[in-house]
């Protein structure tokens, strides 16, 4: 892949611009880096979707499912794909920034990720084995956990194994 094919996969177009100057881009991720007070996920006054998360007394940096389907159907289509993945963001109140998915050949698998304000959704199928591997993880106010039915629906899976990880747990 040339330089300028993966710049503007990340989102960087050398020929054209960027859509967000390079200012704009550290000035966000310090933005994010940088919460020292303590912020909740049930703040009003914080417009802010990426902020931490304080549940149960534990202060976290956001709940990370690794949700595996087995029996699934529908893991080699592209466009079954990117449509579940949008409604995952849609029920999980997420912010979509971009969604990449390859289909390899030849047995049809997909690999892709969906970048989130909030984190992100990764997905690597074999429809082979009607099988398929996702993590979706997500901070602030977004609720990752809609998006299982989601997955349900859209894979008709005949049987969802989720593990949940509160990501930063005692480190934030």
């Amino acid at each position: 892949m040339s330089l300028n094919n993966g710049l503007f996969q990340l989102g960087i177009d050398l020929q054209r611009g960027s859509s967000n100057t390079q200012a704009e881009v550290q000035a966000e991720v310090i933005e994010f880096k940088a919460p020292h007070g303590e912020v909740t996920a049930d703040s009003s006054s914080d417009e802010r979707k990426d902020f931490f998360i304080v549940k149960d007394g534990e202060k976290y940096a956001g709940t990370h499912l690794i949700i595996e389907l087995a029996g699934a159907k529908f893991l080699d289509s592209i466009e079954k794909i990117d449509a579940a993945m949008r409604e995952c963001v849609e029920k999980a109140g997420a912010t979509l920034l971009h969604i990449h998915l390859h289909h390899f050949t030849p047995n049809g698998g997909v690999s892709g990720v969906a970048v989130l304000s909030e984190s992100h959704i990764s997905i690597h199928t074999w429809p082979e084995a009607d099988y398929a591997a996702l993590d979706v993880f997500m901070c602030g106010d977004a609720r990752p956990h809609e998006c299982v039915e989601v997955l349900r629906a859209h894979f008709e899976p005949t049987d969802v194994v989720v593990d949940e990880l509160r990501r930063g747990k005692g480190l934030v």
